[in-house]
């Protein structure tokens, strides 16, 4: 390859990284693997730089970098973000969107409320990951009031099946039926057994809140995409 441009020229786990391929660490583990080839020849060796110009395949498929996408969606009830089912796609609601995107944790299908879509895998598997923490926040709606007690009780934690549910706060909103729960971490489906336990009935569940990110000016069905200083913030949350 002749040197041109450094300006061009960019480490190959990254070009991968870039076309939503894989995170970089995965990338290296494709070069090591010798399933990387860099204009027909296999590369194996950490660290080099490729031009943006350079055919660059993995397993024989051509590698394309793209800019990376943060979208922020307030989803629907009734919209699933799994290929493999037959419902409306929550993807489907991301139009004009080219790049392949990768929903942020899980949102069951009559779950609303905030969906983080992207394709920056180093990002995504970070977010992810069973080690971090990522606060969200729900509205809960009830079929019947709930009482200062049950709120306590949630709030101290639940033994069920001799395990103990916790959430990290619950408050209890204006109305009597609606209750406020913050949570650490993709775990969005203890809320039916949280309120099953205590005879309570879920009407509505909305995710109003993640990490630092609010519904604020963004109607159900709309996305938007994250500003700079945004995405800033959800990375610094990882440092």
């Amino acid at each position: 390859m002749k040197k041109k441009s450094n300006l061009k020229f960019i480490r190959l786990n990254k070009f991968i990284a870039l076309s939503g391929h894989c995170s970089r660490r995965k990338a290296d583990d494709l070069i090591i693997r010798e399933r990387v080839k860099i204009n027909g020849i296999i590369c194996s060796k950490l660290g080099i730089k490729v031009n943006i110009n350079d055919l660059v395949t993995v397993d024989g498929k051509s590698i394309i970098p793209e800019r990376k996408q943060y979208i922020l969606l307030n989803k629907p009830k009734g919209f699933t973000i799994k290929n493999n089912s037959k419902g409306k796609n929550a993807l489907d609601l991301l139009k004009k969107i080219e790049e392949k995107l990768y929903p942020v944790g899980e949102l069951d299908d009559d779950t609303s409320g905030l969906l983080l879509f992207t394709n920056d895998h180093e990002l995504l598997d970070k977010l992810i990951s069973p080690s971090f923490k990522l606060k969200t926040i729900y509205s809960v709606r009830l079929d019947k009031a709930i009482s200062k007690s049950d709120i306590e009780l949630i709030k101290s934690g639940l033994i069920i099946d001799k395990k103990k549910i916790s959430v990290e706060k619950a408050i209890k909103l204006e109305n009597d039926n609606e209750v406020g729960i913050e949570i650490n971490g993709n775990k969005n489906k203890i809320f039916k057994t949280i309120f099953k336990t205590i005879n309570l009935k879920i009407i509505k569940l909305d995710r109003v809140m993640i990490g630092p990110l609010t519904k604020k000016d963004l109607p159900r069905g709309k996305w938007r995409n994250l500003k700079n200083n945004e995405v800033r913030n959800l990375k610094s949350l990882l440092n």
